[in-house]
């Protein structure tokens, strides 16, 4: 009994021992899981302060600087991820910066430098002073200034006493700027100078985003690209493509040739420009101007297009011609050559208008090498009370100047009499004019022609009455508008006193006075009115 009992008693003390080490086991995880938990919860203490890497020689100076320790060889200093460099350095370790002297070379990562004669540093700031020489490079940008300011806490860097920036092939000067090392972008104030190899900018106010090479207009802005001129208060330069997006009526200037718009896209390098709204280009060597709500112009191939309330307006003479077309483009062949000429494509819906002269039809060719303006499909022109039509009319130009006309097929001429009741009327296959000085002197009618006409009594101008003829040729010459000779061979006619005139004779087959279709004014080129299906 008494070996069982102490054997037992020796198992139960062996229990218990067991039993006291496992709670002291789970007791010490516990606790260091507490420990582990509370330590977890508590904040991280950021580590602010400025680490002295290396000096060749440490000392002080307690009279002529008791607060810093002084440094002199191959001084290295590191702080939140940056080291700077430096021959010489005042070090204040309480206030927790420095100042560097000589050779001063920050580097942050591998991505950014900034090197100066001078700079201070302070640690709780994390603001760097530079000063003299002071060189901030950024991947592909470097800035050079004599001040500058950089905080590295929001990644800015601002220059006060002039900077100049360069970006790849883009420099920028300014008086005054700050530039952004994470954003990329940059902002530069007065006297403002940026330039590339083939374009030159001036302005007060600027802003340039480093990363795409994009400055940003704000103010009114100048910039001379090759033979361009752009005039800009809003807008944006790709200085690395050569391509501006402008807004708010900038003007694009080029050899005499002026572009503006409510929004302006240019490519100098591919020698394209394009406008939108209420666009207007004039070319002052030619004396035209060309509205419309979209245009564009090439330099390189001389091609033009506008479009939407297109106008052309022609101030080559004393009085100007105003056209509308729903599209007008501009061909340009030769170019750069002693051989250039151009044609000009006007198409659906012409509508043209001057003082002395009108002109509808459905599309228009000018062709500058022949001086040739043809007009297609239902053409019809006025002058004073002439109207002339036919299948196809052309208009001879010299000097800007109508120096003859030639109407193929189905051609018609009426001149409506002051009683504005009887029309002079000639009708034949073909019909030719023949200008001087803007004035028609001589006109010519081919093949089946049929006239008629009535004489005039020259002592007060009454109508004597009708004469109806067939021929198959005439020849009128004039005289101040005024018919003073006439030539036909082998003819056939009939003059009808005005009390006898039959009434089949009044009008020629195909007769129709389209005055109600005639363009009375400049604002009307743009209501297009097809012709009256019946004749008068």
């Amino acid at each position: 009994m008494i070996q069982t009992d102490r054997c037992s008693f020796r198992w139960l003390c062996c229990g218990m021992a067991a039993a006291f080490l496992f709670g002291v086991l789970v007791s010490s995880e516990a606790y260091a899981a507490k420990k582990k938990a509370r330590r977890a919860s508590k904040p991280k203490v950021e580590d602010k302060r400025v680490y002295l890497v290396h000096a060749d020689v440490l000392f002080y100076d307690q009279f002529k600087n008791p607060d810093a320790q002084i440094l002199n060889g191959k001084v290295q200093f590191r702080h939140q991820g940056a080291t700077l460099h430096c021959d010489s350095a005042h070090f204040y370790e309480a206030s927790n910066s420095f100042e560097a002297f000589g050779h001063v070379r920050m580097y942050q990562g591998d991505t950014l430098s900034l090197l100066s004669d001078y700079a201070y540093y302070d640690g709780n700031d994390e603001m760097a002073i530079a000063r003299n020489n002071v060189k901030l490079k950024n991947r592909e940008t470097t800035l050079y200034t004599d001040s500058l300011n950089f905080d590295r806490l929001y990644d800015n860097a601002y220059f006060f006493e002039g900077g100049k920036m360069v970006d790849g092939k883009t420099t920028l000067v300014s008086d005054w700027g700050e530039y952004n090392t994470k954003s990329k972008l940059a902002v530069f104030n007065y006297n403002v100078k940026m330039r590339t190899k083939d374009m030159y900018l001036t302005t007060d106010t600027l802003y340039y985003d480093t990363g795409t090479s994009t400055a940003m207009i704000v103010g009114p802005t100048d910039i001379t690209s090759g033979k361009s001129h752009i005039y800009s208060e809003r807008g944006y330069y790709d200085t690395k493509n050569d391509r501006a997006r402008l807004l708010e009526r900038s003007v694009l200037k080029n050899q005499g040739k002026t572009l503006v718009g409510d929004s302006v896209w240019h490519d100098e390098k591919a020698g394209l420009s394009k406008a939108f709204f209420n666009v207007i280009y004039t070319d002052t060597v030619n004396k035209n101007k060309l509205t419309g709500n979209y245009g564009e112009y090439n330099d390189l191939t001389g091609y033009a297009m506008c479009t939407d309330s297109a106008m052309v307006a022609d101030f080559s003479q004393k009085d100007t011609l105003f056209m509308h077309a729903d599209t007008f483009k501009i061909f340009t062949f030769n170019i750069n050559t002693d051989s250039v000429y151009r044609k000009i494509h006007a198409y659906n819906k012409v509508r043209a208008y001057r003082i002395d002269v009108q002109a509808v039809c459905d599309s228009l060719v000018y062709n500058s090498l022949d001086s040739c303006m043809t007009m297609y499909h239902d053409p019809i022109v006025w002058n004073n009370r002439q109207q002339l039509v036919g299948e196809e009319i052309q208009v001879f130009m010299r000097d800007s100047v109508v120096d003859r006309a030639h109407v193929i097929n189905q051609a018609f001429s009426i001149e409506q009499l002051p009683d504005t009741v009887h029309y002079n009327q000639v009708s034949s296959k073909e019909m030719f004019a023949f200008f001087y000085k803007g004035a028609i002197r001589e006109a010519q009618a081919k093949d089946n022609v049929l006239i008629i006409y009535y004489p005039e009594d020259s002592a007060d101008s009454t109508l004597i009455g009708l004469n109806y003829t067939e021929t198959s040729e005439l020849h009128m010459f004039l005289e101040n508008g005024k018919m003073k000779k006439i030539w036909m061979p082998k003819a056939e006619g009939t003059l009808y006193p005005m009390s006898q005139i039959p009434p089949e004779r009044k009008l020629l087959d195909g007769f129709a006075w389209h005055d109600d279709v005639r363009p009375v004014s400049k604002q009307d080129i743009f209501f297009w009115r097809p012709k009256s299906k019946k004749a008068k």
